[in-house]
């Protein structure tokens, strides 16, 4: 897993969100990341956005935290656009304000595999491994053409950090 310390401007994002924790989502009877994002594809949600900056770039996103990572949050599970313009009722928009974040990417790996390995090393980290402390204002996943095969695939974690 490599870590790269990078600022990324601000992101606009639509999709499908559910609010969840960490502790509910070890538990297959009150997870809600996975249903998210069946929903997202089963319904071909991605078809019925406006304004694609990025088509087949999807974010999950993870935001309004209660607290921490033991806490409660908000997953949001969709695709960067360039305005909200005209957007459907249904979804729901995020805008990530500008932030520093350690990025992490993965080495090719199975999916969902690679992403629960890489958050668990995460977790495990301290202020000087990330290099700051955690800002719990917005932290995403990327999935991309690297993450689409799904047994070798590769993905993107974003981890909001603030200077200590």
């Amino acid at each position: 897993m490599n870590k790269v310390i990078t600022q990324l401007s601000e992101i606009k994002l639509v999709g499908i969100t559910a609010h969840t924790s960490n502790a509910a989502e070890m538990n297959a009877d009150t997870a809600k990341i996975g249903t998210t994002m069946q929903r997202f594809f089963a319904d071909k949600l991605q078809d019925k956005i406006l304004n694609r900056k990025t088509p087949e770039k999807i974010f999950a996103v993870y935001t309004n935290y209660e607290n921490d990572a033991t806490g409660e949050y908000t997953y949001f599970f969709g695709e960067e656009v360039t305005s909200f313009e005209n957007i459907d009722k249904g979804f729901s928009t995020l805008t990530i304000p500008m932030q520093t974040y350690a990025k992490f990417t993965s080495g090719p790996d199975q999916m969902p595999k690679v992403v629960i390995d890489m958050w668990q090393k995460i977790w495990n980290m301290n202020t000087a491994m990330l290099e700051g402390k955690r800002a719990y204002i917005a932290d995403f996943e990327i999935y991309d053409e690297r993450s689409s095969d799904l047994n070798n695939a590769i993905v993107d974690i974003y981890i909001g950090i603030k200077n200590t």
